[in-house]
């Protein structure tokens, strides 16, 4: 998710009670919410660095209870003050929990268990961004102040504390999540159930939207092509109303371009990828400019996350790089002359 959700996550936890646990709690879960995500020093090195290491050591379970050490030590430093150092780790450990399960709702995952296993878990529920639960937990944020400004003009004096609408609110990300993964196994049934060109799908997955809870884009992985689909798991679903891109067969540029760091690694991330292999004029002849693009993040010229590779006539690859943005003008010139 993104860090505005964390932080309000963390908010909304000190406020439905735990700020009653140990001084600083509101601080304390406003900066262990967003520990994990600390791993952003690596993009100064590479954005493939940051790829390769983003949402994994720091997104372990090993590593919740040195975060949540490392934040009570950060703002009992801060403020020369001795905490009640059990509960102020207990309470950081809860923001760092609260960190690990809202990332591990959306498409992009985490790797809980590094360094034992390398593999991604993610439940598809919600998007990096999700529109209703950031609103609502918005709306936790600033319902004191709300709050104060009807008391102050219906004259009362009494002045919320939030801890009311915060658990509340919890309780209704919760139930909202419930509901999502009950429209995203409907989904799921709606696209294994089809046919495709005849043939049953080899992989299916049904990704969220940032705004509406009832739009999901389908994704089904078949013989010899991809196929995506707007889809409402409420509605009939229409598997002729689908966007196909072909699944290129490997060939000696692609396997050229997968023995390098960027797509060797990317690979292994991306869980729908997409080959495209383009002539690309050079400086001594007609090369190949090909670009390795994951679904879950866009296609090849559009969306993020691409990795693209150029390849001399002979098929040695003279440059390959991995970039989050878009992909429409990436590698078509002749990269010895940029």
């Amino acid at each position: 998710m993104d860090n505005l959700s964390h932080s309000l996550t963390g908010l909304a936890l000190s406020r439905a009670g735990l700020n009653r646990i140990t001084p600083r709690a509101t601080l304390l879960l406003l900066l262990s919410a967003n520990i994990p995500d600390i791993d952003i020093v690596a993009l100064a090195k590479s954005q493939l660095t940051y790829l390769e290491v983003h949402r994994g050591p720091t997104h372990s379970l090993l590593a919740v209870p040195v975060l949540a050490l490392g934040c009570v030590l950060l703002v009992a430093a801060i403020y020369r003050q001795r905490l009640p150092w059990f509960r102020a780790w207990v309470v950081c450990v809860i923001g760092v929990l609260s960190h690990l399960l809202l990332d591990w709702t959306n498409n992009y995952g985490i790797r809980p268990f590094i360094p034992y296993s390398m593999q991604w878990f993610h439940l598809d529920l919600n998007s990096l961004t999700d529109g209703p639960m950031l609103a609502a937990l918005g709306l936790a944020a600033v319902w004191p102040w709300l709050s104060g400004l009807v008391s102050s003009e219906i004259g009362e004096a009494k002045k919320s504390t939030g801890q009311g609408i915060a658990i509340a609110i919890l309780l209704l990300c919760v139930a909202y999540d419930a509901g999502r993964y009950s429209l995203h196994q409907r989904a799921l049934t709606q696209l294994e159930s089809r046919l495709y060109a005849g043939a049953p799908p080899l992989e299916v997955s049904a990704l969220p939207t940032s705004v509406n809870p009832l739009r999901w884009r389908g994704i089904v992985k078949a013989k010899t092509s991809f196929l995506q689909f707007n889809l409402n798991p409420l509605d009939q679903f229409n598997t002729e109303a689908g966007e196909t891109l072909f699944r290129i067969p490997t060939s000696e540029a692609t396997a050229n371009a997968a023995k390098t760091p960027e797509f060797s690694y990317f690979l292994y991330f991306a869980r729908f990828p997409v080959w495209s292999v383009h002539r690309v004029d050079l400086q001594d002849g007609a090369g190949k400019r090909i670009e390795l693009t994951d679904l879950r993040f866009g296609e090849p010229g559009r969306g993020d996350f691409h990795c693209v590779a150029v390849e001399k006539p002979d098929g040695q690859v003279i440059r390959s790089w991995f970039t989050y943005g878009s992909g429409a003008d990436l590698g078509w010139s002749d990269p010895r002359s940029q």
